[in-house]
């Protein structure tokens, strides 16, 4: 670790446990901060809060007291799903009280080099790739953030030879003044998260700090199909690495429909990639790029692109049986990520979706239902999911009721050659407590087959 010594003596208001939380305030206190929690969760059954009173930390449980900040405080470090217009931030912000997030703090004392990765879609594709690339490359990467692991906590191990490749959220983003990873990614972007930011331009500014304190040192990996993307790249003072699937490009990283480019000279032949989709393109032409700036072997690139199948419930391949291939994308809880499975596949689809009705249209996806023979519709929202795949021209559409009889139904519907895939266009919560249990199900319904 390094920079551990800013912290000692300073007094630090931690906003929101969970692990974020609770991983920032453990460490703080470790390295001599005088810290406080505040957590709106009851004491009870509260485990953080119970383990930092244990090892000496101040914890007000059960509500955000208003007058918390006439204490005079140096930092505070919320939880990302905290939003801005809490009362607390509110007026922490009046205070010109620096907020930050715990990835803050993981940068300021990490020893070793951060790629950081962040977009609307991709970003778990993307982590993932790049993070096996280099471990099968023999790196001995380190992988944080959003993903799952706690950044603040893998950088308090790291080490000068290691590399932590870090999935960060825009909720995350915002809470940076200082951090700039060695290499930053930045997928795409798309209207997301709007209740949390107010309106696209916030969105798009929390998004654009991937890159804003980076150097003529650093790089930035950036998606040059999008405008808004490329605005944000003209402001970026790293050096720029541009990605396109729109065919060969002079510089950057790019493909056609039959190789991956590395400024202009042919790199890897498409056909070695097992992932499908241009939208999985996208993200295997930033890990790629990623990867050679980080000087990984060529052969463990390959290796990674010719196995990987996927993230778990982000279009994972299941198995195929009897010629029928099985994708698990219970992760698309809305159109746009239905929209990009559909196009991912050439062979006919037999279409399994629908989850919580929010009353949310399915017209977005009507360009899209052409290659759909079949249709199994589940959920609250499957009379209004098999209606709108009627006035698509689907012929052949049933009714389930529970994961595994539309998983048999969807195999009766198939012949070999065709896909089945699961992409709901809805949430799970109507029957299942997360996507994660509603893609097991029908992992668990395909291998009953």
């Amino acid at each position: 670790m390094k920079n551990t010594e800013q912290f000692k003596g300073k007094k630090v208001l931690v906003l929101g446990l969970a692990k974020s939380g609770y991983a920032a305030a453990k460490f703080l206190h470790s390295v001599g901060a005088e810290v406080t929690v505040n957590d709106a969760s009851p004491l009870e059954n509260n485990q953080e809060a119970e383990l930092l009173i244990k090892e000496g930390v101040q914890v007000i449980c059960g509500s955000h007291p208003e007058d918390l900040l006439n204490e005079e405080f140096d930092l505070l470090v919320k939880n990302p799903g905290i939003p801005y217009s809490n009362p607390i931030i509110q007026q922490a912000t009046e205070k010109k009280l620096p907020i930050w997030t715990e990835i803050e703090i993981a940068y300021e004392i990490s020893e070793a080099p951060i790629v950081g990765i962040t977009g609307s879609n991709g970003k778990t594709t993307t982590t993932t790739l790049l993070y096996h690339m280099l471990n099968i490359g023999g790196e001995n990467p380190l992988i944080a953030g959003n993903i799952g692991t706690v950044a603040c906590t893998v950088a308090e191990e790291a080490t000068e030879n290691q590399i932590i490749v870090l999935e960060a959220s825009s909720f995350q983003l915002m809470g940076t003044e200082n951090f700039r990873p060695n290499i930053s990614i930045l997928t795409n972007l798309y209207e997301a998260h709007l209740d949390y930011h107010g309106d696209i331009e916030s969105y798009r500014k929390a998004k654009a700090q991937i890159t804003a304190h980076q150097t003529a040192e650093d790089y930035f990996i950036y998606n040059a199909d999008q405008k808004q993307v490329e605005e944000i790249a003209l402001q970026s003072r790293a050096h720029k690495i541009p990605f396109s699937t729109n065919g060969k490009k002079d510089t950057g990283i790019s493909a056609d429909a039959q190789q991956i480019y590395w400024n202009g000279e042919p790199f890897i032949n498409r056909s070695v990639i097992k992932l499908p989709g241009k939208h999985n393109l996208e993200n295997i032409l930033c890990a790629v790029a990623a990867a050679i700036l980080l000087e990984c072997e060529k052969s463990a690139i390959v290796d990674v692109l010719n196995s990987f199948a996927g993230v778990k419930h982000r279009m994972q391949f299941v198995k195929e049986l009897t010629g029928r291939k099985f994708y698990n994308d219970s992760k698309a809880t809305n159109t746009l990520a239905t929209k990009s499975a559909l196009t991912a596949f050439e062979s006919p689809i037999v279409l399994v979706a629908g989850g919580l009705d929010r009353g949310h249209s399915f017209e977005e996806l009507r360009p899209y239902m052409t290659g759909v023979k079949a249709v199994v519709a589940i959920g609250e929202t499957k009379e209004r999911f098999s209606e709108f795949a009627k006035s698509c021209g689907v012929k052949s559409v049933e009714l389930a009721t529970t994961m595994e009889e539309a998983t048999r139904l969807a195999y009766q519907f198939s012949v070999e050659d065709d896909v089945i895939l699961l992409s709901p266009a809805s949430a799970s919560w109507d029957e299942y407590a997360s996507f994660e249990v509603r893609g097991d199900r029908f992992i668990n319904a395909v291998t009953a087959l």
